[in-house]
C-alpha cells in the first residue's frame, strides 16, 4: 500500500523530537496511521498536533492521503 510509505520516512517527515518518542507502526486500509509514543504527555501533545502532521504527511503528491492518526502507548 503506497500509503506505508510514510513508516520509513517518519524521521524525515515528523523531526527528530517526535521521531525519537513514537515509531509508526502500520497504515490500514482506511487510511489510518497507527503510531506507538512514549508517554501519555507526549499522546496528549501529538493528538493536539493532529491536523498539521497529517498536513506534513498528505504533502508528497501521488500518495494516497493518511486520514488519521491513532496513538497507542508504547509497552516496554
Amino acid at each position: 500500500m503506497a500509503q506505508a510509505a510514510v513508516v520509513p520516512e517518519w524521521p524525515t517527515l515528523v523531526g527528530p523530537q517526535i521521531a525519537a518518542v513514537t515509531e509508526p507502526l502500520s497504515v490500514g486500509q482506511d487510511g489510518t496511521l497507527w503510531i506507538a509514543v512514549a508517554s501519555h504527555g507526549w499522546m496528549t501533545e501529538l493528538s493536539l498536533m493532529e491536523p498539521e502532521l497529517l498536513r506534513t504527511l498528505n504533502a508528497t503528491p501521488g500518495r494516497p492521503p493518511v486520514h488519521r492518526l491513532r496513538l497507542v502507548l508504547r509497552r516496554p
